[in-house]
C-alpha cells in the first residue's frame, strides 16, 4: 500500500504520541473481541439497531442555498457494551445539510471523519456545500467518537489514548451509521451512500459491510485494515512503543489470555512472528533505530539476558516471551538458543524495571501483537464478506 501524502502531512503536524495509555484495559479488550464476533456478522447485526431508533434534531439554520440541521442520538454501543465508550462519546452528534430545492429524488451521502477531522466545518466547507451546488445532493456529517464534542477530557488533540479506543471507535461508527441510514430511509431519502477520506474512508467501508441493502461506497485513500498504518505505515513513528512494550512484558494477560481470543480469518498475523524475527534490519528501520541503538539477538548471551531481565515471576516471564512465541514456529527453522530459561533465575534477584525491558525482542513481540489485535478488530475479512454495492451512476 502506498503512503498517502495526506497522512504524511498529518504526521508532521502530530505533536503528541499515539496510545500513551497503552493497550487499554485487558477486560475491555476481551469485551471488544467478543462483541466483534457479533457485529462482524451482517445477519446478526440486523437486529442490533431497531428500525425506529430515536434520532433528534435540536437546531436548524437557514442559509441561502441550504438548511443545516444539528442532531443527536445515543450511540447504540452504549446499550450493547455498557461503559465501553467514554462519557463524552455516548451522545452521537451530526449535521444534516440539505438543499432548499431537490433536483431529482432526495440523495444523501454520509461523510465519516478522517484522522484529525474534528467537528464539522472541514467536511461542510470542502465537501457538503460543493456537493449541494454541483449535484443537489444532501450530506450528513457524523462526528467520530473521540473527536470534537465527543473527545474525552484527558485526550490530547487527536491522539487516541489507548489502542482499544480505535476498536471502540470502529464498533460505534458501524452501529451509528446503521441508525442514520435507517432514519434517512424511514424519512424517504434515497439513494443513500457513504464516503470518507483516509480513516474516514476505512470506517465508511467498515460500516457498509453490515448494511443489508445495495449502497454506494466511495472510500478515498483508505485500506482494508488499520494494522499496517500503525505497524509499518507513516503513523508507526508516532506510536508510544515504549509504553506498549512495557505493558506487554509485565502483564501476562496479553500473552496468556488476549492472544487466545484472536480469530482473524485471514493469514494468522500473530503466528507470523518467526518471519518478523528473521528480518531484524527492517524492524530496526521501522522503529527508527540507528547506530548504537541497533542490537542483534546474537549480541546477548544467556548471562547478559539474565542480568538485564531480572528475577521474580515478572522477570522470568519477560525473559521467556520470545522463547514461547517462537515455539509455534520451530517447524520453520526459527532458533533462539541465546534466550534464558526460568530455572536459571534466583528468587532473590531484583525486580524488573521498565529500563531492563527495552530490548530488540520486545520491539518485535509488541509489533506482532499490535498487528494481531489490529487485524482481529479492523480487517475487512473479519466482517460480513463484502458490501452490497451499487453502480456509482445510480447515486445521482
Amino acid at each position: 500500500m502506498g503512503v498517502s501524502r495526506l497522512d504524511v502531512f498529518y504526521r508532521r503536524l502530530l505533536l503528541t504520541k499515539l496510545f500513551i495509555g497503552g493497550w487499554g484495559k485487558p477486560e475491555d479488550l476481551k469485551r471488544i473481541f467478543e462483541f466483534r464476533k457479533i457485529i462482524g456478522d451482517r445477519e446478526r447485526c440486523k437486529s442490533l439497531v431497531p428500525q425506529d431508533y430515536p434520532v433528534y434534531i435540536n437546531k436548524t439554520e437557514d442559509l441561502t442555498d441550504c438548511q443545516i440541521h444539528d442532531g443527536f442520538f445515543i450511540s447504540p454501543l452504549e446499550y450493547l457494551v455498557p461503559g465501553i465508550l467514554p462519557p463524552e462519546a455516548v451522545k452521537a452528534r451530526f449535521q444534516f445539510i440539505v438543499p432548499k430545492r431537490w433536483q431529482k429524488n432526495r440523495p444523501v451521502c454520509i461523510h465519516l471523519a478522517g484522522t484529525g477531522d474534528h467537528f464539522f466545518w472541514r467536511r461542510r466547507t470542502l465537501m457538503a456545500r460543493p456537493m449541494i451546488k454541483e449535484a443537489g445532493m444532501a450530506s450528513l456529517l457524523l462526528e467520530n467518537p473521540y473527536y470534537g464534542y465527543r473527545k474525552p477530557k484527558d485526550q490530547r488533540r487527536s491522539s487516541l489514548k489507548n489502542v482499544s479506543d480505535l476498536f471502540v471507535m470502529g464498533g460505534a461508527l458501524i452501529l451509528e451509521s446503521t441508525v442514520l441510514l435507517r432514519w434517512l430511509e424511514r424519512d424517504g431519502y434515497w439513494p443513500l451512500g457513504m464516503t470518507g477520506i483516509s480513516m474516514g474512508g476505512y470506517m465508511a467501508s467498515l460500516a457498509v459491510t453490515n448494511w443489508p441493502k445495495p449502497i454506494p461506497l466511495i472510500p478515498c485513500l483508505s485500506w482494508s485494515t488499520a494494522s499496517s498504518v500503525f505497524t509499518t505505515g507513516v503513523l508507526s513513528k508516532a506510536v508510544n512503543w515504549t509504553e506498549l512494550e512495557k505493558q506487554y512484558a509485565i502483564n501476562s494477560v496479553y500473552e496468556e489470555e488476549i492472544i487466545k481470543l484472536l480469530e482473524y480469518c485471514g493469514a494468522d498475523s500473530f503466528k507470523m512472528v518467526p518471519e518478523l524475527l528473521k528480518n531484524v534490519e527492517s524492524l530496526d528501520h521501522l522503529l527508527g533505530l540507528s547506530g548504537d541503538h541497533k542490537v542483534s539477538l546474537g549480541q546477548y548471551s544467556t548471562a547478559q539476558m539474565e542480568t538485564e531481565v531480572g528475577g521474580g515471576p515478572e522477570g522470568c516471564r519477560a525473559g521467556m516471551i520470545e522463547q514461547q512465541l517462537s515455539s509455534s514456529g520451530n517447524n520453520r527453522g526459527t532458533s533462539l538458543d541465546t534466550l534464558p530459561s526460568c530455572s536459571s533465575h534466583h528468587s532473590q534477584q531484583k525486580k524488573t524495571d521498565s529500563a531492563n525491558l527495552w530490548r530488540p525482542s520486545l520491539h518485535k513481540e509488541s509489533i506482532s501483537f499490535m498487528k494481531g489485535v489490529m487485524d482481529e478488530c479492523t480487517h475487512m475479512a473479519n466482517f460480513s464478506d463484502r458490501p452490497y454495492m451499487m453502480h456509482l451512476t445510480d447515486f445521482a
